[in-house]
């Protein structure tokens, strides 16, 4: 998974972005139109994606609805629309910030260190009787100490992050076993009974790690 994915149809700021981002740390991959960053998105997983709204094909407001359909990974559009509507449309269809163009590279910067600090530098995940401790990898289920192996961990961290929402089946073993991963899909479905079972779940009647049919799985 990278950390930044960059949905921007000019190629001159997309690779200077790249540059500046890639010079403070980050793992950062580009695309220049909306399809292709949903098919990454959906692939490989990213931790933030930049998006323009203006693309060749589908626009950054169509491509910010279908992200936001199955994750709740967050979201900085950067365009050049200034209109309060735009603004606003962004937001309501699930952007985490809204930077207008020209901007100063530094207070996107700024900006995207904020999203990582808050998103990404928390200790603990609790939900559901659930609590992760994403320093030392342990986790506690209702109060009780619980061993999750690497995979189950990280699973189960990112369903909670994502909690309520759907997530698909592959983006799901793409995210935690990475994409040139030669394990399977199957890998998934064992991974998820495992975590049910230490969750007390019944798959028949599971509480916390529900399947969504013909989607994949979402942690309530």
């Amino acid at each position: 998974m990278t950390d930044i994915l960059i949905v921007e149809d000019d190629k001159e700021l997309s690779s200077l972005l790249t540059d500046f981002l890639r010079a403070e740390g980050y793992t950062v991959s580009a695309v220049e139109n909306g399809e292709r960053a949903v098919e990454l998105f959906e692939r490989y997983g990213t931790r933030l994606v930049v998006l323009d709204i203006n693309l060749p094909d589908m626009n950054g407001f169509a491509v910010c609805s279908k992200l936001r359909e199955n994750a709740d990974t967050p979201i900085l559009i950067v365009s050049a629309r200034t209109d309060k509507e735009d603004k606003l449309n962004g937001l309501d269809l699930g952007a985490d910030d809204y930077i207008e163009k020209p901007y100063d590279i530094d207070i996107l910067l700024a900006k995207i260190k904020g999203i990582f600090k808050r998103r990404y530098q928390r200790s603990m995940l609790s939900a559901s009787g659930v609590t992760l401790n994403l320093a030392n990898k342990t986790a506690e289920i209702d109060g009780n100490p619980v061993q999750l192996s690497a995979k189950e961990f990280d699973l189960l961290a990112l369903l909670i992050e994502n909690q309520g929402k759907a997530l698909k089946k592959e983006y799901l073993f793409s995210t935690v076993w990475g994409s040139d991963s030669d394990s399977e899909l199957q890998t998934l479905h064992v991974h998820i009974n495992r975590l049910r079972q230490k969750l007390g779940d019944d798959p028949k009647n599971a509480k916390r790690l529900l399947t969504v049919w013909g989607v994949g799985y979402k942690f309530v």
